[in-house]
């Protein structure tokens, strides 16, 4: 095998999305299996829609992810020329030539093949047209493109490494533009010129391009280019199997972490979108794909897409986080919700990311299931209430605890227990009938981490406090 170089090429006309993120990682897992080189080119020749700031997206996404490239990024934008010089030398070989078509003339071809019952292809029109015509043309200045003389018998097929060969029927193909009017080149056309200008050795894509393939083949062999090995992955689904959209949720890189997916979990995702190792094993390190990452293991079946999924995998990672890296990753969240401000005290938010991290499945939940302990002013479950607030004699099991714990010196989890265990013992009540109105009171809510950790890291003054505001909302609400 050539020495492999790959390329992702994202046009910079929005954020980075799954597939496209995904399209970028089989390309990186490709070359860094090989020992090869990846290549980030940017295709922006649609100047209208392509920005700046959608290539700031996809590049800070990309980087994110953690995937880096070796050479780039190149920009198309910036090498006109180069197409414009090839789209030349074809015109001048007669394997190309300049259509002086106008879009009226154009429309009534449309119009013709249509009530004949033809695909809408051209003509042809200007595709042998005497050379003191075509000077004549030039010399007023009359608007044209540069269209590719394409083969009208014979097939024209794709050689894909994952779905084996394809073949297109040459009739199916009109002489299809290279070079456009404004003098910007065409995106199958560009794309050929810069895959054999960059030594591209393989192009890994989405299924969707699989069409433009035997086009690109065309400009290769007329060119005499040496073509690259293709392999065309499969279309991303949603669950009920259509097209995906916004409807079926987040589907950018950047709304996953803004709603506080770790890129490492996405990265184990998008893997499983075509893939998975020998093993059989849906967790798996990058490391791991690397080491096994080929294309012939790439399915050829539809991938879909499943967020449940993913904030399972998530929630594993999350458990898994380094303490301190997880602390980091959430202290946005937090300033975010407004729960904490500049001045924060770390170690109290370590150690609370640690009490909740086990049960929560993003960084924005877990935020979320802090939020109690930075704010005193939260609402209390309703059905917690109706189940353990409006329990007859609950109020006063709750003042005998105000007592235990007011006495309690060393107010950490092993005493603050002690002190419970002991007055569930004098007043005969099962556990249950102290611990849930007693958490629903300094947390609001009716489950957690446990209930002597919340006690150790609110402290004393502040648990005690809480449930006396709780006592006087179960005496207000029994009209005492």
């Amino acid at each position: 095998m050539r020495d492999v170089r790959v390329r992702f090429a994202p046009s910079p006309t929005g954020n980075l999305h799954i597939g496209g993120a995904r399209t970028a990682l089989f390309n990186w897992l490709f070359a860094r299996h090989n020992n090869g080189k990846m290549i980030l080119r940017v295709d922006d020749t649609d100047l209208e829609r392509s920005t700046g700031d959608s290539m700031k997206a996809i590049i800070d996404g990309l980087k994110w992810l953690g995937i880096d490239w070796d050479e780039g990024p190149i920009y198309q934008s910036k090498r006109l020329d180069l197409y414009k010089n090839y789209a030349d030398k074809l015109v001048k070989e007669d394997k190309a030539y300049y259509c002086f078509c106008t879009k009226e003339e154009l429309d009534e071809m449309r119009k013709e093949a249509q009530k004949t019952g033809k695909p809408p292809m051209y003509s042809g029109k200007c595709r042998n047209l005497p050379a003191d015509e075509v000077k004549k043309y030039m010399d007023e200045g009359k608007k044209y493109v540069v269209r590719l003389k394409v083969p009208k018998e014979g097939k024209t097929t794709v050689h894909d490494i994952i779905r084996g060969d394809v073949e297109f029927d040459n009739s199916t193909f009109d002489d299809f533009i290279i070079m456009k009017s404004d003098n910007m080149p065409t995106y199958n056309f560009a794309t050929v010129i810069d895959d054999y200008d960059l030594k591209i050795s393989h192009i890994i894509r989405g299924e969707e391009h699989l069409s433009n393939t035997p086009k690109q083949i065309l400009i290769y062999d007329a060119l005499g280019f040496e073509k690259p090995s293709f392999a065309h992955v499969s279309m991303i689904l949603a669950p009920d199997r259509s097209k995906l959209s916004k409807r079926h949720g987040a589907t950018s890189v950047q709304e996953f972490r803004d709603l506080g997916y770790l890129p490492e979990a996405i990265i184990n995702y998008i893997t499983l979108l075509g893939w998975i190792p020998s093993d059989g094993e849906e967790v798996f390190s990058t490391e791991k794909s690397i080491s096994e990452f080929t294309l012939d293991r790439v399915s050829k079946n539809p991938a879909i897409y499943d967020t449940k999924k993913l904030t399972w995998l998530n929630g594993i990672y999350i458990r898994d986080c380094d303490i301190d890296r997880l602390t980091k990753e959430v202290i946005p969240f937090l300033i975010n919700k407004g729960l904490i401000g500049d001045n924060y005290d770390y170690d109290y938010i370590k150690k609370v990311v640690s009490a909740v991290r086990e049960r929560e499945k993003t960084l924005n939940e877990i935020a979320e299931a802090m939020s109690y302990y930075f704010n005193d002013e939260f609402d209390y479950d309703e059905k917690g209430v109706k189940k353990y607030f409006e329990k007859d004699g609950v109020d006063n099991i709750l003042k005998e605890a105000i007592e235990v714990l007011d006495k309690v010196d060393d107010f950490n989890l092993v005493e603050t227990e002690k002190a419970y265990r002991d007055l569930i013992e004098k007043l005969d009540i099962k556990s249950g009938d102290l611990f849930h109105p007693t958490r629903l009171a300094i947390s609001g809510r009716t489950f957690g981490p446990g209930l002597f950790d919340i006690m150790e890291l609110l402290g004393k003054k502040k648990t005690i406090e809480r449930i006396k505001k709780a006592i006087k909302y179960i005496e207000n609400i029994k009209g005492k």
